[in-house]
């Protein structure tokens, strides 16, 4: 969840301790931009998943089977990612319980450009269609694909963490081979997504074919694919709280229906009940979701309460460790790098969010409290040593002219202002170590 720009993030690094943990989190998120930039697949793989305008209506009329034998005996769970990285992180975390909780494999993807693909509001009850998301999801895929851009959630933060016996996971391209039956090898540098991709054997089949059969586009795949219908605007899903069925707290205010000629009923869902046993899609090979992003509103969540399971020790165990999901290792050992090198003292860290959505409309409030901050830690300072602090913002430096930013980088007598950019060599170096590791683990893995 975005957090207002009167709550701007803040950590004092305890002068007792190691000066490289803090950086941790505010690196990693800006880690993450260069690695978007440097995988490279092979753009001749876009021939099999790029759609021919002319085969559309063909497609449409044709009955597919579900998938290959490769995947015979799985059922998958998909959503669409959408937003910024740390709402994508947010949608993770919520798959991984959802699929925990109706035992399929879920499809992790890969990281999507800020706002490449956007749901629209749900506190105002306007997002975009099921279909429309979840196409525009697929056409993003192909886009990173395309510009050499291509990099799983799962290489950015650390599933490994969470143990393999509470869920089943499967990387999306690893997916679209065995599902589609295309050999995806070069677009993946991680030992398993090579190791699998590279043991299928490449078919004829169209890009059509490949996007309806994964995303149930069409009426002809839906034996294949359950698309879930429900969103914010009429369901919160819950679990274990025996209330299936009942009215939602939130629901549109009379104005509201009035003014935008809304009919929309809130209720909260059993997500067991609805697509677990005994269910329409209980057997249905793929279970795709729209959005699975939630936020605290008006009393209730936009989406998804589902924050513990007393009566499911496995769920309530994978609930708990979800609430901390570590960065890979690389990129932690990157933010600590930095820190030693860079910045080799105690330090305050600052997320300032400044040109998203409606938070560009506080920015007095934000620097304020900057300013704030700064000055008690300033008259705090008896020694009068100079105070560290790493700004990690989206507004670019070179756009800080005339805002409090700029007037706190010059004031050199008293702080020392650190940021981040995409080129900078630490992130370069960073990914490059990154992709040596994962050809070394993927070698070692194609040896055993």
């Amino acid at each position: 969840m975005a957090w207002a720009l009167s709550r701007s993030h803040w950590r004092r690094k305890s002068r007792r301790s190691k000066p490289d943990i803090c950086i941790v989190l505010p690196l990693s998120l800006i880690l993450v931009v260069v690695f978007l930039f440097a995988i490279s697949p092979s753009t001749d793989l876009l021939g099999y998943f790029l759609p021919p305008t002319k085969t559309l209506d063909r497609l449409q009329s044709a009955t597919f089977p579900c998938g290959s034998e490769t995947a015979a005996g799985e059922r998958f769970l998909l959503y669409a990612p959408h937003s910024g990285f740390t709402n994508q992180l947010w949608e993770l975390k919520n798959a991984i319980v959802f699929a925990a909780i109706l035992n399929r494999t879920l499809i992790v993807p890969p990281v999507l450009d800020h706002h490449a693909v956007i749901l629209g509001s749900c506190p105002k009850f306007r997002v975009n269609g099921s279909s429309d998301l979840l196409s525009a999801v697929w056409d993003h895929i192909m886009d990173l694909i395309r510009d050499h851009r291509y990099i799983s959630m799962a290489d950015i933060v650390d599933l490994s963490s969470l143990g393999h016996m509470r869920f089943r996971m499967i990387d999306f391209r690893i997916f679209v081979s065995m599902w589609c039956g295309r050999n995806l090898s070069g677009t993946c540098f991680g030992s398993s997504c090579c190791a699998m991709s590279s043991n299928v054997e490449s078919s004829s089949i169209s890009s059509n074919y490949c996007k309806s059969l994964s995303f149930g586009l069409y009426e002809n795949v839906k034996s294949c694919v359950h698309v879930v219908q429900e969103d914010c605007r009429t369901t919160v899903w819950t679990y274990q709280q025996g209330n299936d069925g009942t009215l939602d707290s939130f629901q549109p205010d009379e104005q509201m229906q009035k003014r935008k000629k809304l009919s929309y009923v809130r209720k909260r869902k059993d997500l067991y009940k609805s697509f677990g046993p005994s269910s329409d899609a209980e057997m249905v090979k793929i279970l795709a979701f729209r959005s699975l992003f939630t936020a605290p509103y008006k009393g209730s969540e936009l989406y998804i309460d589902i924050h513990e399971a007393p009566g499911d020790s496995r769920i309530q165990s994978l609930i708990r460790d979800l609430e901390f999901l570590p960065f890979s290792p690389e990129i932690i050992a990157a933010g600590k790098e930095f820190v030693r090198n860079k910045i080799k003292g105690p330090f305050l860290c600052a997320q300032l969010r400044l040109l998203d959505g409606n938070f560009k409309n506080h920015w007095k409030t934000t620097f304020s409290e900057l300013k704030k901050k700064l000055q008690s830690e300033h008259e705090g300072e008896k020694n009068n040593n100079l105070i560290h602090i790493f700004i990690m913002t989206d507004l670019p430096r070179n756009n800080w002219a005339g805002t409090y930013l700029e007037s706190l980088a010059n004031d050199t007598k008293f702080f020392k202002v650190h940021t981040l950019h995409e080129n900078d060599e630490l992130l370069v170096q960073s990914f490059k170590r990154f992709r040596v590791l994962k050809n070394i683990t993927s070698a070692h893995n194609d040896k055993l």
